[in-house]
């Protein structure tokens, strides 16, 4: 059986990559936000026995998909590869043209020069996801305010949301980098504060919650 998720911390930003299994008897699974050490991803993969069918990106910003371009070569050949999916105004954080939109960030972060010792030319995005659509277990919900493309992966049947950026246990992401929009992001909250309060949200850093404790606004 392949029911159980799996959380890999990654990075030096202490970054949730979540392996999440499609099916409880084949072995593919959603590799969501592979955001640095590729190794432990595949580890993860291989010691379950899953092939990574998905790719899902919550967003674009580095920390969430430095591990993409290891992690896409470790699996692709034999006439498949993994299918990489990103919020459709995030694409340009994909593909051998993503590099200036990265720097971007890492400028205004105030570290231009570090993506340049880490780079490696992403492969492309083969899946656009807009809001509404569907991608294997999962609804896609576009949430932008972290970014202007940041999505969120709702398992309704398990009532579980990957939430990428967006919501943390105890906070919500920053919009001072390039895309970032504090309204957006106030909307998009009060978007998700209007979910069933028993769904579990598993974010991009940091431990679980729940819509409802976050909706309770313990922590403002």
């Amino acid at each position: 059986m392949h029911e159980k998720h799996e959380k890999i911390v990654v990075g030096a930003l202490e970054t949730n990559c979540w392996v999440v299994p499609l099916d409880s008897e084949q072995p593919e699974a959603a590799v969501i936000d592979p955001g640095a050490d590729a190794e432990l991803i595949i580890d993860c993969l291989e010691r379950r026995g899953l092939y990574p069918k998905y790719i899902l990106l919550t967003h674009g910003h580095f920390d969430h998909i430095a591990a993409l371009p290891a992690l896409y070569r470790r699996y692709s050949g034999g006439g498949r590869s993994p299918q990489i999916a990103i919020g459709k105004d995030d694409l340009m954080y994909a593909g051998a043209d993503s590099f200036d939109a990265h720097r971007a960030s890492f400028a205004a972060a105030g570290s231009p020069y570090y993506i340049d010792q880490l780079w490696e030319s992403m492969p492309n995005a083969e899946i656009t996801l807009e809001d509404g659509g569907s991608i294997g277990i999962f609804t896609v919900l576009h949430l932008p305010g972290h970014t202007q493309g940041s999505v969120g992966f709702l398992d309704k049947k398990g009532k579980r949301l990957y939430a990428g950026d967006t919501l943390f246990r105890g906070g919500v992401g920053r919009t001072d980098l390039p895309g970032g929009d504090s309204g957006a992001l106030r909307s998009s909250l009060e978007r998700l504060f209007k979910l069933d309060g028993d769904i579990d949200v598993y974010p991009g850093h940091g431990s679980a919650t729940t819509i409802a404790r976050e909706a309770s606004g313990l922590w403002l």
